[in-house]
């Protein structure tokens, strides 16, 4: 039997252990990056493939039909064409909640640092500024504000949305939710559950957390933005195409939108001319909010556990 790891590190080279897979298999092949003109030719006679980036389609499949299962290195499964999977007979596997607390953590990280402008001040100091007379232009730095008594507003309430949500109320904020399920467990979370068009009349700032899928594309367009507080703060650690870029570019160049604060984008990787990074207001990251050391080491931990799973017939995690 043969496993491919198409992609064999996340974000440094030996950032994920893949030491167990030795013991499943008589042949692993690990390649740091796969392109994708050489998808099909790597793994044309795998019999497992572990990926992250590499989109699986029907002219991949077709080419490789010794392949019996993937192991995808994340929670979402839009990295792949899983009709076609299961057309092929397919097995796919994901890995749910391993990034729950590193993504909650990353997205008040960005608000932290608009509400404190950390990075700014400490420039400041640096070059022997101390409280007074800084230019607080040349080092990005906004008056310092209190989360505290303001309104967090939850968009999805899965693992991640749940989770974000505790840590606001840490901070004394009131927190609206809007999700299109409502379970009986929710109900000692101490959260309002709202309609999509109340949580953006009334919060503060407005954080999202759901996956891109046909309903959701574009919400945060034009109307959704005008919806919203004048000052208000947008997060995204989700999905960059939850968000109309333009329409947000519009709203911070106007000033009804204060801040957009962001770990995605609609393009990844950020080209040079693409807007955002043109606009006031922004605070970008490169889609590393599910990167931090403890959930890479349950991220290799899990899919390893999935394939193990799967060799002696049993369903783990399987989409």
């Amino acid at each position: 039997m043969k496993i491919v790891v198409l992609d064999s590190y996340c974000v440094r080279p030996g950032d994920l252990d893949w030491s167990r897979l030795h013991d499943l298999a008589d042949v692993v092949e690990e390649y740091p990056r796969t392109p994708p003109e050489q998808l099909a030719q790597r793994l044309r006679d795998a019999d497992f493939a572990v990926d992250n980036k590499c989109y699986i389609d029907e002219t991949v499949l077709a080419a490789c039909p010794k392949l019996r299962w993937v192991g995808l290195m994340s929670t979402g499964i839009d990295k792949l064409d899983l009709d076609a999977c299961h057309a092929h007979g397919v097995a796919v596997a994901n890995v749910p909640g391993y990034s729950t607390e590193s993504v909650a953590q990353h997205t008040f990280a960005l608000l932290l640092e608009l509400a404190n402008s950390i990075a700014g001040r400490d420039a400041s100091v640096r070059d022997g500024y101390w409280q007074v007379d800084v230019p607080e232009q040349h080092y990005g730095i906004r008056p310092h504000f209190e989360l505290a008594g303001r309104t967090f507003g939850v968009v999805g309430y899965g693992a991640i949305g749940r989770a974000v949500a505790r840590i606001a109320r840490g901070f004394g904020m009131r927190v609206l939710v809007y999700t299109r399920h409502v379970k009986p467990e929710y109900a000692a979370d101490g959260v309002e559950f709202v309609p999509f068009e109340q949580l953006l009349e009334d919060s503060d700032v407005v954080s999202l957390h759901c996956p891109a899928t046909a309903e959701t594309r574009g919400m945060i367009d034009e109307a959704a933005l005008a919806a919203m507080k004048p000052g208000a703060i947008l997060l995204n650690t989700a999905r960059g195409a939850l968000v109309d870029e333009a329409a947000v570019c519009a709203a911070l160049k106007s000033g009804h939108l204060g801040y957009y604060a962001s770990d995605v984008a609609a393009h990844e990787p950020v080209r040079p001319k693409d807007g955002l990074l043109h606009c006031p207001n922004v605070l970008i990251t490169p889609h590393v909010a599910w990167a931090t050391e403890e959930a890479l080491a349950r991220l290799s931990a899990e899919v390893c556990a999935n394939l193990e799973a799967f060799l002696q017939g049993k369903k783990r995690n399987l989409v």
